[in-house]
């Protein structure tokens, strides 16, 4: 049964006989000067590439520290500036009761958001702060509580709706999707919708199909609506102050997993670009590019994959949508290999639309197509066995970038 039900996990997807090698790449000052907004759904296919016995010649010496190497000015540790501790979910709170301090415009709503403080407790101890207008519990009614968010953000205010559960927004897709996303369009600019729109979701620790679910493919394809994925403290509070100081409707993907990530964020104030990727470590060979959990997932890889002498670039593509196509396209030509690593579902995914746009723009500096690594088509088993399974795991990242390598 678990054989049926996993069909393709171990399967062999053999790479492309294309040849890429006839590309504009050697041209003198071809480079990226703008970011160019686009996403296309294909259908990619990404599996564990197993038995590979391949690898790069080279002379790199290889590095204990994937994390930390090569990248000395980019993104570099917390741990060595001023500033103070936070779990992932504490950064929230902190950037959600900053923005309520700066602007009375800033409210909260949602189940159980209130006084109990949150499922995951990021709005604990607002309520008392700000009183129970501007941190408004509701009943269990999605559909309802965020018709009540866009219609407050018509009239001016800046409202937080939370989902106890990313899942449970399904309900309220219909708002999300014609009021929340096509209002400010179908009312000839007379209304600008400044709502965020966030809550945990992903696949956790035995959590069931209904709890287990990436939303990402279902709310990408909505016209005027930005989605953005925290992975850190730092980029959690930055990209919530971002998201709320923003004109647009912002969903925020936060993974359940990664609330009790602790990390040093600045004692200053710090906005974040909605639109921006994160470089996480610079490299020569490979482009890996992921988001929220599969972060991790990635860099356990890399670790790997350096002992190996393989020398992977990773980003944190966090905007969702739109992508940030150049900080993507300068890493893609100077490495000319590609793998996306997604926790999002292998069939119309975040990945599908990031390897249509990576294709359509920068296809003639790739040496080899593009490889997707993508969850499992099928509903998240209960079993914590099958559960790990049905999500991209570091092994096969580095399968697959030793056989991309070649």
């Amino acid at each position: 049964m678990a054989a049926a039900l996993l069909h393709g996990v171990g399967s062999t997807t053999p790479l492309s006989s294309v040849n890429y090698n006839n590309s504009r790449r050697s041209l003198p000052g071809y480079v990226v000067h703008e970011r160019k907004r686009a996403s296309f759904l294909i259908q990619c296919y990404g599996s564990l590439l197993p038995g590979s016995k391949i690898g790069i010649n080279r002379a790199a010496k290889l590095s204990t520290n994937a994390v930390t190497t090569k990248q000395d000015n980019v993104t570099a540790s917390t741990t060595s500036k001023p500033g103070h501790e936070l779990l992932l979910f504490e950064a929230l709170r902190e950037g959600l009761e900053e923005e309520m301090e700066r602007d009375p415009r800033v409210c909260v709503m949602g189940e159980d958001v209130g006084h109990y403080g949150g499922s995951y407790k990021v709005t604990k101890g607002l309520a008392d702060k700000y009183g129970d207008l501007r941190v408004l519990d509701t009943p269990i009614a999605e559909n309802s509580f965020t018709g009540m968010g866009i219609g407050a953000a018509m009239t001016g205010l800046r409202p937080i709706v939370e989902g106890m559960n990313m899942g449970f927004l399904l309900l309220a897709f219909n708002q999300i999707s014609n009021n929340c996303g096509m209002l400010h369009y179908t009312s000839g600019g007379q209304f600008e919708i400044p709502i965020v729109i966030r809550g945990p979701g992903g696949v956790g620790r035995q959590l069931g199909a209904e709890h287990s679910q990436r939303l990402e493919s279902y709310f990408q394809s909505i016209p005027g609506i930005q989605m953005v994925a925290c992975s850190t403290p730092y980029n959690a509070k930055g990209l919530m102050k971002a998201a709320i100081r923003s004109d647009n409707p912002v969903i925020l993907f936060e993974h359940v997993l990664l609330y009790n990530l602790k990390e040093r964020v600045p004692d200053e104030e710090y906005v974040l670009n909605l639109e921006e990727a994160e470089m996480v470590r610079m490299g020569e060979h490979v482009t890996i590019l992921t988001y929220s959990r599969m972060r991790y997932h990635v860099m356990q890889a890399a670790k790997t994959l350096v002992n190996k002498g393989y020398d992977p670039e990773v980003i944190d593509i966090r905007s969702l949508k739109p992508f940030d196509l150049h900080t993507i396209g300068n890493s893609v030509k100077k490495t000319h290999r590609v793998v996306i690593v997604e926790e999002c579902m292998r069939t119309g995914g975040i990945g599908a639309s990031l390897t249509a746009s990576i294709n359509e723009h920068f296809h003639d500096y790739l040496d080899a197509p593009i490889v997707c690594l993508s969850s499992q088509d099928v509903p998240t088993p209960y079993a914590g066995t099958l559960e790990d399974w049905t999500v991209v795991q570091p092994a096969q990242i580095v399968a697959t970038v030793e056989q991309l390598c070649q």
